[in-house]
């Protein structure tokens, strides 16, 4: 039983023994700072039904009790605030539990599974900034939902078809002359995007040019020479012209060999991958259905709709009137599909806001349907990336690209450690991982920590900073603490918990605390699909740790036992602030 739940039970009773009253749901929250005491009961909801003061009613629960609870130390009352102290025997208790708990923070299977779709990137272009802030999304909410109790499957649906594909095979047909990313040396994907560029550039060229004669833009944009022969190209794809699948192959081959080394750089990897090529036709037997079943229905033209103003949303097209797909049709057939695979309990998808009402039409479609599974799909939404600079645009070749991202890091986490002379005896190998480690840490942690909702400016330089609020300080932190083992370790110091009656500084509750907060938070971000919660965990748990640093005495104090618990606590943060980092994807080096 936690400690939490007898405080509880024991705030029952004395509401119960005193007011003859019952109260089910008693909330418990941490305790203010600047307030004495760990956790703390807010009593202003009782005072209509007990007809007493709140800082009365604090009181009088506060006083029954330290006479009574076999948790409690002491109490003092903020107005409607009970603030509560434990004693020194339930701390310890409470650490040995934590300490003799080998998965601490990982909960038992909950026989439910997810799956959990992210990345979702188009081959006519390299990942971007963008990318990095949706992988490391769904790579760090797979972790906390396998440690939440979750059996989960990754999975990425890439956009491998459509007129933004056709759109670089076009521009490489027309200004390629053959080059490969052998013969080039520019990797698969940028190569690709490159023509992507192309296209771009040459067909406001053409836009241009017919506007100069006379045309309305709007129409140029329609009848440029190079969009027709883009829908040309796709309408060949559709009916597999064999010149224009092979281009199609042989450019997506390039694509898919760098993302796999980007992949492979970021630490990212799935479970299964679905391609749009492949699913792009799916969904139309569905619509069927709907017919059939009256959920659709259809206008003049032949097109099919469904009405959902009822849910609070429109009219929606859900098959054009010659029969062709629409996104949201492909959307239910591929969710269909990939029910059909897996029978998950609960399907997220990692997408950006701008697609935040596509989500809500298409689980309100699969409500409508009768889809059982619909219950359980949820849009994992998040704001986009900025720079300083400004918003990135990939037709324009503006996006800052994850590859070069990364390496600038690794460089930045290189001059930057450099600087501050943490290199001393370290091997050049060992030096290159440990700028990896810090250059990923510093870009994954930046990207993670702010509420996936929230639209966010990216700042590389602050990222990497070792004593703001960054992956790097946390890093830091967790590799000091290994630095004080090995010397523990060396002079034979065993890591022991005191028996009872061991009085503990303020420094070791508050440290025992933060430790004691770490599977709660696992499970709350788990429950709220917000890695931001292991983020903000983390960096609070080294703050704890160094002011415990600061405020007591590790190896010199006059007291073993002062020692080895110091040891033994030092210890388990290392290995919680390891297992918290681990939940975001993050690696910590043993020394820097």
């Amino acid at each position: 039983m936690t400690i939490e739940a007898i405080l509880k039970d024991d705030i029952q009773l004395a509401i119960r023994t005193h007011f003859e009253i019952n109260v089910d749901d008693i909330l418990l929250q941490p305790t203010k700072k600047e307030f004495e005491g760990f956790y703390t009961f807010v009593t202003f909801p009782l005072t209509k039904t007990i007809r007493k003061a709140p800082a009365e009613i604090g009181q009088i629960i506060g006083q029954f009790l330290v006479e009574t609870s076999s948790v409690t130390a002491s109490f003092n009352v903020v107005q409607g605030f009970l603030n509560i102290s434990l004693k020194d025997s339930t701390w310890l208790d409470l650490f040995t539990g934590i300490y003799d708990d080998s998965a601490f923070g990982t909960f038992p299977s909950n026989g439910q599974s997810v799956m959990i779709e992210f990345s979702s990137p188009n081959t006519n272009k390299p990942l971007h900034l963008g990318h990095l802030r949706n992988n490391f999304l769904g790579d760090s909410l797979s972790k906390i939902m396998k440690a939440s109790g979750y059996e989960v499957e990754k999975t990425c649906l890439v956009n491998d078809r459509g007129i933004h594909i056709c759109k670089s095979m076009l521009a490489y047909k027309e200004l390629g002359n053959g080059e490969t990313p052998e013969t080039s040396g520019i990797k698969g994907d940028h190569l690709a995007g490159k023509y992507y560029v192309l296209f771009d550039v040459e067909y406001k060229k053409q836009i241009k040019e017919l506007v100069a004669l006379g045309m309305p833009e709007e129409e140029a944009a329609k009848k440029a020479p190079w969009i027709l022969e883009a829908q040309k190209l796709l309408l060949l794809w559709e009916q597999g012209d064999a010149e224009t699948v092979a281009l199609w192959e042989k450019m997506n081959s390039w694509v898919y060999a760098g993302f796999a080394e980007t992949y492979q750089k970021i630490g990212v990897g799935f479970d299964k991958t679905y391609y749009e090529s492949n699913t792009y036709l799916l969904g139309k037997d569905i619509i069927e259905e709907g017919l059939k079943n009256e959920v659709f229905f259809k206008k003049a033209d032949n097109s099919v709709w469904i009405d959902l103003t009822t849910e609070g949303l429109d009219e929606k097209l859900v098959l054009r009137g010659d029969g062709t797909s629409v996104y949201i049709t492909q959307d239910l057939g591929t969710t269909e599909l990939k029910n059909s695979d897996f029978h998950n309990d609960r399907y997220l998808w990692v997408v950006g806001n701008e697609q935040d009402y596509h989500f809500k039409v298409l689980f309100a479609i699969l409500k409508r349907l009768g889809r059982t599974y619909s219950e359980g799909c949820y849009h994992i939404s998040y704001g986009m990336v900025d720079l300083p600079s400004g918003k990135m645009k990939s037709r324009e070749g503006t996006v800052v690209d994850a590859d070069d991202l990364v390496n600038e890091m690794i460089q930045t986490a290189a001059d930057r450690t450099q600087e501050l002379g943490k290199l001393d005896d370290f091997a050049s190998d060992e030096a290159k991982t440990l700028y990896n480690q810090l250059a990923m840490g510093a870009l994954k942690y930046f990207l993670l920590k702010v509420d996936p909702k929230k639209r966010m400016l990216f700042n590389p330089l602050e990222s990497i900073d070792f004593q703001g609020h960054t992956g790097p300080f946390i890093q830091y932190t967790y590799a000091r603490i290994r630095s004080i083992m090995r010397k523990a370790e060396q002079a034979g110091i065993s890591k022991v918990i005191p028996a009872q009656g061991y009085e503990l500084h303020l420094a070791e509750r508050e440290l025992i605390f933060a430790l004691s907060q770490y599977p709660g938070r696992v499970m709350a971000a788990a429950n709220e699909f917000a890695p931001s919660l292991i983020s903000q965990y983390a960096f609070d748990l080294a703050k704890v740790y160094n002011q415990f640093y600061a405020e007591v005495s590790i190896f010199s104090d006059p007291n073993p036992e002062a020692v080895r618990l110091r040891v033994a606590l030092s210890g388990a943060v290392s290995e919680t602030i390891k297992k918290a980092l681990g939940l975001l994807g993050i690696e910590v080096p043993e020394r820097m």
